[in-house]
């Protein structure tokens, strides 16, 4: 688990020390830095997936071997799978009080262990080149990592999601992607993948715990599903089924009426919020313990019920073992993590807030730490305050 995150001249930040817990929530006005934290994560797991961030030449092993040990083709990868932040002029942080090649750096800290990246910048460059790794040693009575560990933090490997705010939306067929859906496991940005991974795992068993939805008819993935999207819709049903013959899926919804059940319908003829939540519902539920799972506006196209309960499945995920960072717009989604901290479904130590402000051509962040009764120990100015001032404005 990464439990700090450190970034230096990076987009909207000169520097950032970021404690992050099982469930982190990033909060604040719109470009006020939520996005970067989201981004720096994702652009990290991008370059390694590219094999540009591999550090397994540096072990003492592969020095042995007479492996190259140059940095002349590792780096960031500022576009690809996960991110497309453009060219090295994007992402550097503006300042004019900084020289043109100061460096960027990118840090994590998991347990004792610290990782950090340090690259060059270059204006037009897409591939920032790297120019010092920063390795675990021993630290405060911890033995350093041995093997893999000793060069790789944890969250470059294992399970991961990373779903942008633009998702699908209702359509008449999906990407039917073998490798990506289930040879990687991968639900894809924009949550392309959902469809084609819950029909391949449909009856993969959802393990007991707080995922386990208590009126799920099974333990089967799909009916999961169904429970968690009838939180938002009652009644609903969701199925996944390939297209004979194409490289497709279909997805379709019924519903448990009066009389039965009704016919299957298309997603354009049910609620936009339904296919759009979908991905997030599927990615908590396939979260395992060790996952990194990272959601952009889970809140997108819901009623505020359902808001609230994308915070609890979100908080579940966390409480049986991943790591789930959300960046949300919505009070509900933050009274919805309140009130699973009160209800003991996550602790306040597996729970982090983090309310993002602009300071100059930079932000700021403030902590409001939370207690086991779900209360905020402070409420600063910006922070989900509108309704309060604006029925202040009404009554006058």
């Amino acid at each position: 688990m990464i439990d700090c995150l450190t970034l230096q001249n990076f987009k909207a930040f000169p520097f950032l020390e970021l404690p992050l817990a099982p469930l982190s929530l990033l909060t604040g006005l719109n470009s006020s830095g939520k996005s970067s934290v989201l981004q720096s994560i994702a652009l990290l797991r991008q370059s390694y997936e590219a094999g540009v961030l591999e550090a397994s030449r540096y072990l003492p092993e592969a020095r042995r071997a007479g492996l190259p040990r140059g940095m002349a083709d590792q780096g960031f990868l500022l576009n690809g799978e996960l991110v497309g932040l453009g060219i090295g002029k994007d992402v550097l942080h503006e300042d004019d009080t900084l020289p043109d090649d100061v460096p960027i750096s990118l840090a994590v800290d998991e347990g004792p262990y610290h990782y950090g990246w340090v690259v060059g910048y270059e204006a037009e460059q897409n591939l920032l080149p790297l120019i010092t790794m920063e390795l675990p040693s021993d630290l405060e009575g911890a033995a350093a990592p041995t093997g893999p560990e000793a060069v790789t933090p944890a969250f470059l490997t294992a399970a991961f999601q990373y779903l942008h705010a633009d998702r699908i939306s209702p359509a008449e067929f999906y990407p039917r992607d073998h490798h990506a859906a289930i040879g990687r496991e991968f639900l894809g940005v924009r949550g392309e993948h959902a469809v084609n991974y819950l029909r391949h795992h449909a009856d993969a068993q959802v393990p007991a715990g707080p995922l386990h939805h208590p009126r799920a008819e099974s333990d089967a993935l799909r009916d999961q599903v169904a429970a968690w999207m009838g939180d938002l819709c009652p009644g609903v049903n969701v199925r996944a089924d390939a297209i004979e013959g194409a490289d497709a899926v279909r997805l379709s919804y019924d519903f448990q009426g009066p009389l039965g059940r009704t016919n299957r319908r298309r997603p354009g003829n049910v609620g936009f919020g339904l296919t759009y939540v979908l991905p997030i519902v599927i990615a908590c539920l396939s979260a395992r313990p060790g996952s990194l799972v990272l959601l952009e506006n889970p809140e997108a196209h819901l009623h505020p019920q359902g808001q609230t309960q994308m915070a609890m499945l979100a908080a579940s995920a966390a409480a049986q073992g991943a790591q789930v960072i959300m960046e949300t717009h919505s009070d509900h989604v933050l009274n919805g993590v309140r009130l699973a901290v009160k209800q003991g479904r996550v602790t306040p130590e597996q729970t982090v807030l983090h309310y993002f402000r602009r300071n100059g051509t930079g932000a700021e962040v403030v902590t409001p730490r939370i207690n086991s009764a779900g209360k905020l120990d402070q409420w600063p100015d910006g922070f989900f305050d509108e309704l309060e001032n604006t029925l202040d404005q009404l009554i006058v």
